[in-house]
C-alpha cells in the first residue's frame, strides 16, 4: 500500500486511534523523533506543527512500533486499512 499524503489519509489514521485503546493528542513540543508514546498510560503524542506529510509518516511509525492487531479492531474498515498499512514501509 502506498502512503496518501492526503487529509482523508490523516482522518482514517485518526479513526484507527480512535477505535483503539490509545488515545491521540497533537502538542507542541521539541521531541527528537516528532512523537512521543507514553505506553503505560497509553496516550500517543504528535508534534502539532508537523506538516501533513510528517503527522501522517509520525503515525505510521507509531502503528508500526505499537503492533496493533486487526482483530482488536471491531469494524471491518478499521481492520482492512490496518493490514494494509502494517505492509507499509517509508522509504526517505
Amino acid at each position: 500500500m502506498a502512503v496518501k499524503y492526503t487529509k482523508h489519509f490523516l482522518d482514517k489514521m485518526e479513526n484507527l486511534f480512535a477505535a483503539s485503546e490509545y488515545i491521540l493528542r497533537y502538542e507542541k513540543g521539541n521531541f527528537k523523533s516528532g512523537y512521543c508514546v507514553l505506553k503505560d498510560t497509553k496516550i500517543v503524542i504528535v508534534n502539532k506543527y508537523f506538516p501533513l506529510e510528517g503527522k501522517i509518516n509520525a503515525l505510521v511509525d507509531i502503528i508500526n512500533e505499537l503492533n496493533f492487531d486487526p482483530k482488536d479492531f471491531k469494524e471491518k474498515n478499521n481492520q482492512d486499512f490496518l493490514s494494509e498499512l502494517r505492509q507499509t514501509s517509508l522509504k526517505f
